[in-house]
């Protein structure tokens, strides 16, 4: 369950606004309006306490009441929003006016219990039922039968008792008469129940709602690993991320893991998931481990067209409203992904090496050899050593990479690659999940199935540099076609290529200067089309626009392979995008214009605020700086060349997790291009080496 507001507090949706209380991918509140004196309040102020807790100041424009002038600024309207067990308003107005006002409190109500796929803008020819709201108590009741048989309901209730309710087609109008008296205050409280069993086992009011949000932050901040600089704005950016990554937590089949992102993505997304995952690991391990339980318990069993799925596959998303359970989206789950599962593996060597708990991976073996079987047999259909995709569900996805807008495979004059398509970075995931799945194969006691697994790796990592290196652009392509021609787009794909290892050392130099030349990186990160490619559109969603996670990845590729200024730049661009950002929070994207062409970003319109990738990529970048990689089964953290930027003179890790030690570490900048490192606290054996 989570609300999408205006930041005035209000719900007024637009087409592909997003805005709404939403409950198992339902709206069930589209619209919330206040107005006091019968015009809306006028923002003041608007700020998140936690990722369930947001107070928003308004004030009065010029009223008259009851003959009574009162000059805009005299009534104070605060709101404070809790999203728990069902959404909590409380509405407070006070008034400074010398003398007492009498005036109304109006709140204008609907519910049209949309799916959320309706929302994002798909067609529907059919609808159920919605039901005129009507008075239940002292509250008002809305209701919509579905298609599916299910009747979903929206009770909204009052304290204290309205002054009135009007019915007026689909909505209702509320009210309260109010006397303010000079300096004195009047307090309201709306709840509104979206009648989901599963997610409101039992009423609670608002200040015990608010306590248990409270405790349970508090424990998954005591669960995190702490990053402290003597940099104020990044600390702040830092607990953004470690809240709102929080507040993306989501239970599911099996485990817990991150939602993808608010409003478009809250549901379990394997490859969103799982990278978010991979981000994390150094800050909160158990997010990797729940979300791998999670998974594995809806990894596809067998063959299916309509989502396309095949035996041993990672879903790419699972869905639960009214569409997905009519059959007008495959979504049950749906599986068409070409990633998830290598990363499903990726993540859970990654995992290993940073926990050593080989039981939570021996619990997963059944779920890891079918993931591999799916690599060998499924995703590589015609046998040349690359993992393709090609749609075969006629409502599937046309593209299966991270990119997976219809337009994002494309090549250099333009045209839309034809599938089956093999991309550049899903061959790095491959490669890479051999390489950490092997230590986990290892511990299993079964040294053959480890080499053979290396093996595999190193054999196609010869082939990947030979087959995707394209010799005229210097650089990697994006993909092969179904043609087995490269698509020779310059795009970010290949910087996750970096990060996974299997860049020959010879090129690495090449494709790190391409990265980040002036047409790839906009001063604020590195695009995912170049400005010199014939298909890129800086406002695109995938051909030109910059996304903080594939930042964060290439940024953690190009310091495994040593180019520290260039991983400190991207961080910099990062950093100062969420220092004028709202709530110091990241966006799942924004567009790719040049820096110099703006003073500030240019927003994406209907970006996710927050996302699961874009609010962990903070962790991966302070790890890709600090330069710190942990090899549990060897006892073993490795601090490799850390770099702090020139914006930050002193970081501080504490309590990070290797094994069963916890180090805590202290970096500090001594130069303009060096940083030292020392030993704060060691609970355990782990060694620290410093890297040459």
């Amino acid at each position: 369950m989570f609300v999408c507001a205006r930041p005035d507090g209000d719900i007024r949706t637009t087409r592909a606004s997003g805005e709404g209380l939403y409950a198992r991918d339902t709206r069930h509140l589209s619209e919330l309006r206040l107005t006091v004196g019968g015009s809306a309040p006028v923002l003041l102020s608007s700020s998140m306490q936690s990722g369930h807790h947001a107070v928003i100041n308004a004030t009065n424009p010029r009223l008259r009441c009851g003959g009574i002038e009162v000059p805009q600024e005299t009534l104070n309207v605060r709101r404070t929003v809790l999203i728990a067990d069902r959404l909590y308003y409380r509405l407070r107005v006070r008034s400074f006016h010398a003398e007492p006002v009498a005036t109304s409190i109006e709140l204008l109500l609907s519910a049209d219990f949309a799916d959320v796929f309706e929302v994002r803008g798909m067609d529907r020819h059919t609808r159920g039922r919605v039901l005129a709201p009507a008075r239940h108590g002292g509250g008002v009741r809305f209701a919509y039968e579905g298609e599916d048989g299910e009747r979903r309901e929206t009770l909204v209730e009052f304290e204290p008792a309205v002054t009135r309710i009007e019915i007026d087609g689909g909505r209702a109008r509320v009210g309260w008469d109010v006397q303010l008296a000079p300096g004195k205050a009047v307090s309201l409280l709306v709840t509104v129940d979206p009648g989901d069993e599963d997610q409101c086992p039992e009423a609670a009011n608002m200040g015990q709602a608010a306590a248990r949000l409270e405790q349970a932050h508090g424990d998954w901040v005591a669960a995190c690993a702490r990053i402290t600089t003597d940099n104020e704005l990044f600390d702040r950016f830092i607990d953004a991320s470690v809240r709102d990554l929080h507040a993306l937590m989501m239970p599911a089949p099996g485990g817990t893991l991150p939602a993808a992102g608010i409003p478009w993505y809250v549901a379990p997304f394997g490859r969103d998931s799982l990278l978010a995952s991979s981000e994390s690991l150094m800050i909160n391990p158990e997010v990797a481990r729940g979300t791998l339980l999670a998974l594995a318990a809806l990894q596809a069993q067998s063959d299916e067209a309509w989502r396309d799925a095949e035996p041993g596959k990672i879903l790419h998303e699972l869905r639960v409203g009214e569409l997905a359970r009519t059959g007008h989206i495959p979504h049950t789950p749906y599986y068409g992904t070409v990633d998830a599962t290598p990363l499903f593996l990726m993540i859970a060597g990654g995992y290993y090496r940073w926990t050593l708990d080989i039981e939570t991976l021996a619990s997963l073996r059944a779920a890891l050899e079918a993931a591999l079987g799916w690599i060998d047999e499924w995703g590589d259909r015609d046998g040349d050593g690359f993992i393709e995709y090609d749609r075969r569900s006629p409502a599937g996805l046309q593209n299966q990479g991270w990119k997976d807008s219809h337009d994002s495979v494309v090549h250099s004059d333009g045209s839309l690659a034809q599938g089956p398509i093999a991309l550049v970075e899903a061959q790095g995931y491959v490669y890479e999940a051999k390489v950490r799945i092997a230590d986990v194969y290892d511990a299993f006691g079964e040294p053959d199935r480890a080499s053979q697994l290396r093996a595999e790796a190193a054999t196609l990592r010869a082939s990947f540099n030979e087959a995707f290196w394209d010799p005229d652009e210097d650089f990697f392509a994006m993909a092969l076609d179904g043609r087995k021609r490269q698509v020779r787009s310059v795009s970010s794909n290949p910087a996750h290529c970096l990060y996974c290892g299997i860049v020959d050392d010879d090129k690495a130099a090449r494709v790190a200067d391409r990265l980040m030349a002036p047409d790839m990186f906009s001063g604020w990160g590195i695009r995912t089309l170049a400005s010199s490619s014939r298909a890129y559109n800086p406002m695109s969603y995938h051909n030109g626009s910059v996304w903080p996670h594939d930042n964060a990845i290439a940024a953690a590729g190009l310091k495994r392979y040593g180019f520290h200024a260039a991983t400190a730049r991207i961080a910099s661009g990062l950093f100062e995008v969420a220092a004028t950002a709202r709530d110091f929070r990241l966006p799942e994207l924004f567009c790719g214009f040049h820096r110099d062409e703006s003073p500030a970003i240019v927003s994406y319109p209907v970006a996710c605020i927050p996302q699961a990738w874009a609010a962990a990529a903070p962790f991966m970048l302070v790890q890709a700086m600090m330069g710190v990689s942990a090899h549990a089964p060897s006892n073993t953290m490795t601090v490799d060349r850390p770099m702090l930027p020139d914006w930050l003179e002193s970081l501080e890790l504490r309590d990070v997790r290797i094994g069963r030690s916890r180090v805590s570490l202290s970096f500090r900048r001594s130069g303009p291009s060096a940083t030292g490192f020392s030993l704060l606290e060691q609970d355990g054996d782990v060694r620290v080496t410093m890297s040459a």
